[in-house]
């Protein structure tokens, strides 16, 4: 059974900095592209960066380009979000997920390509 379980979520103050961590089992984690979505209250999900299976290739949503970094390591089955110079308009609840696909080399951008959901974690930016 796939797990999918978030963590570093917090409050922050505009400007600021956090890490979020998303740790996975329960598949072969390192064949599998992985994503973080965010849902702001009555928003719906949306799209915010993807990693490649080997991390080589990643994809930002415009909107957090040059400020968020997605990261992955294979050896500990977890894939990281940076998230810098933090705006409230980020505020929302972030998930990650993974890719229903083995060693895809396009990398899955819509909710539809992902099979398996983290929980998620609340991020908070203050004004």
């Amino acid at each position: 059974q796939v797990q999918l379980v978030e963590s570093g979520g917090g409050l922050v103050q505009a400007g600021g900095s956090l890490r979020l961590s998303c740790a996975a089992s329960g598949r072969t984690f390192s064949t599998y592209a992985m994503g973080w979505f965010r849902q702001a209250p009555g928003k719906e999900r949306e799209f915010v960066t993807a990693i490649s299976y080997n991390g080589r290739n990643t994809y930002y949503a415009d909107s957090v380009k040059g400020r968020f970094t997605i990261s992955r390591d294979n050896a500990k089955n977890t894939v990281y979000l940076q998230m810098n110079s933090l705006k409230p308009e980020d505020t929302a609840v972030y998930y990650c997920a993974v890719d229903g696909w083995q060693n895809r080399r396009m990398l899955p951008v819509t909710s539809a390509e992902y099979d398996y959901w983290g929980q998620g974690t609340q991020v908070t930016v203050s004004s």
